[in-house]
């Protein structure tokens, strides 16, 4: 961490001011009692399915509001994440897969109550589920990757029997009913606030809740901070006990060096999205508690149009996959923070597992490099941009740097475009950059999902704008593929064909670096990359 500067702590002293006033004047029980977290993103609305949504918001949601079901977790490399294949009850009971995976029954807790003191029913999980389907919201493209697209598909069986009907057995359908869209309403609320305009309360509920979950809304400014009390009621946690923190105040502090600052001295007691020099340096004093995790459902990577002269050419593509120095980008953008997604010593057509992603074959080896261009019809090499978002800055403008250099050995002349976030968001929309880097994050990180969300059709989160008809009906087949050794033949032959079609470069996996007081517990890194506050608690 840099030394701190005179502005540095003048912000910091401004932002402990906020949070003493917000919490009054405190004794050590109440004090020990309290979660203070701090983010450079902020709070935007209450309702997570609202279009512009921030990932603070659905951390907050998954609190505030209650699912059919959640995930469990798992170790991975020593570390707690969340479990993919370990679905457990919410607001369900129990839940059943009818036996040709079409019919999926839940039966709900008959204890659950929203925070108004009303009952959950089955009417509410039904108009709660209508909405995420119907309206105008987020959570509809996401639900459309579990084959949950119709509100038809939604039944009441009784008050507290609740049944989906899928047209083909779809292993997602089940997780996706735990990702941060398909809340629960309390459906007599939100109707005595909707309008003729706004069937589905959203104005309303972009700024109240109305949920079950395990706490409730004290105050919210946003893109300032939120405060949030216990539901003393709510017992769904991994105890069946409420909550551990009786209160969370979650500020929104734009500037890395006050965050890590605040949390230093223990003004804050938890922060995930600090600078990679900044956790060095703080891991280094060894007074805070640091968990790193790698980002295992997440990836970055370089990419490149394959519609667009000369990167429509595969042997330009390869050119640049041996020309990249990985080891000193890894370094210069990460400081070695994360899981690396290149060395890997495998041949090609023979990955060693199906799964995605896995590290590729490959290094810096600018004669190979220098060959692949020679192949393309371009000895000389060639020019192009290379742009990044300037909101990824401290970690892409030194990598950029290095890929200029690096590039330049074998002849490719790299121009660097750092574009506002709304700008390099429609460019890559309308498939205008040649030559890029950016990240994918996959909350239900099967092989086929990300193959199907980032690999196939004219969409957005097709970054390369690959278009190979083998690998598409590859992964629209194994999407429905109910037998693991089929899956896993799949997975091969489609990571087979991403290294020889090389439309893009996984580079590594960054980890999440959680930095926290001593004295906190049961962090878990989560599918959205945010917070569960639920999953703390204090020793």
């Amino acid at each position: 961490m840099q030394p701190t500067s005179f502005k540095t702590m003048f912000r910091a002293t401004a932002v402990l001011a906020l949070l003493l006033a917000a919490t009054g004047p405190l004794q050590a029980q109440t004090r020990a009692e309290t979660l203070r977290y701090v983010t450079g993103a902020s709070v935007n609305t209450l309702d997570p399915n609202i279009p512009g949504a921030t990932r603070e918001s659905f951390a907050l949601s998954l609190s505030t509001y209650d699912r059919l079901v959640s995930f469990g977790r798992k170790q991975l490399n020593g570390k707690w994440v969340f479990d993919l294949d370990k679905i457990t009850g919410e607001l369900a009971e129990s839940f059943d897969v009818s036996p040709d995976g079409l019919k999926i029954t839940f039966r709900l807790r008959k204890d659950a109550k929203f925070q108004d003191g009303s009952p959950v029913t089955a009417e509410d999980v039904k108009w709660s589920l209508d909405r995420a389907v119907t309206a105008p919201v987020l959570g509809k493209n996401q639900l459309l990757t579990g084959s949950l697209t119709s509100a038809d598909q939604f039944k009441v069986i009784d008050p507290h029997t609740f049944e989906v009907t899928l047209p083909k057995p779809d292993k997602l359908a089940l997780p996706n009913l735990a990702v941060v869209y398909p809340i629960i309403i309390n459906s007599k609320l939100a109707k005595a606030h909707a309008t003729a305009e706004d069937p589905w309360a959203l104005a309303w509920l972009k700024e109240n809740t109305a949920g079950s979950g395990a706490y409730v809304i004290e105050s919210f400014k946003p893109g300032e901070q939120v405060i949030v009390k216990r539901n003393e009621a709510w017992n769904r946690g991994t105890t069946d006990k409420a909550a551990f923190f009786k209160r969370i105040i979650i500020q929104s502090v734009p500037e890395p060096a006050t965050r890590a600052n605040l949390v230093e001295r223990g003004d804050a007691d938890l922060v995930i999205d600090l600078q990679a020099s900044d956790v060095q340096s703080l891991e280094a004093k060894a007074k805070l508690k640091v968990i790193s995790t790698p980002q295992y459902n997440a990836v970055t990577f370089v990419s490149m149009n394959n519609q667009i002269p000369p990167f429509d050419n595969v042997n330009v593509r390869r050119a640049v996959a041996f020309a990249l120095p990985y080891d000193d980008m890894f370094k210069a953008a990460l400081f070695g923070r994360g899981a690396p997604l290149f060395g890997a010593t495998w041949e090609a057509g023979k990955p060693p597992n199906g799964g995605y992603p896995i590290p590729q074959p490959v290094k810096v080896d600018l004669d190979k490099a220098r060959e692949y261009l020679k192949a393309a019809g371009l000895p000389e090499g060639f020019a192009t941009t290379f742009s990044f978002n300037v909101g990824q800055a401290s970690t892409a403008e030194p990598m950029a740097a290095l890929v200029k250099e690096s590039l330049a050995k074998i002849g490719i002349k790299v121009d660097i475009q750092k574009l506002p976030d709304a700008q390099m968001s429609t460019q890559i929309n309308e498939k205008k950059l040649p030559f890029f880097t950016e990240g994918i994050v996959a909350w239900l990180p099967s092989t086929d999902y990300f193959y199907r969300n980032f690999y196939i059709g004219n969409q957005r989160w097709n970054y390369s704008s690959i278009n190979n008809p083998e690998l598409t009906a590859i992964a629209q087949e194994a999407r429905f593929e109910p037998d693991k050794a089929k899956y896993e033949e799949a997975g091969l032959k489609l990571n087979a064909i991403h290294f020889s079609e090389m439309p893009q470069i996984p580079l590594w996996q960054p980890n999440q670096d959680a930095v926290m007081a001593p004295s906190l517990e049961g962090y878990t890194y989560q599918f959205h990359r945010q917070v569960d506050y639920r999953d703390l608690s204090r020793k």
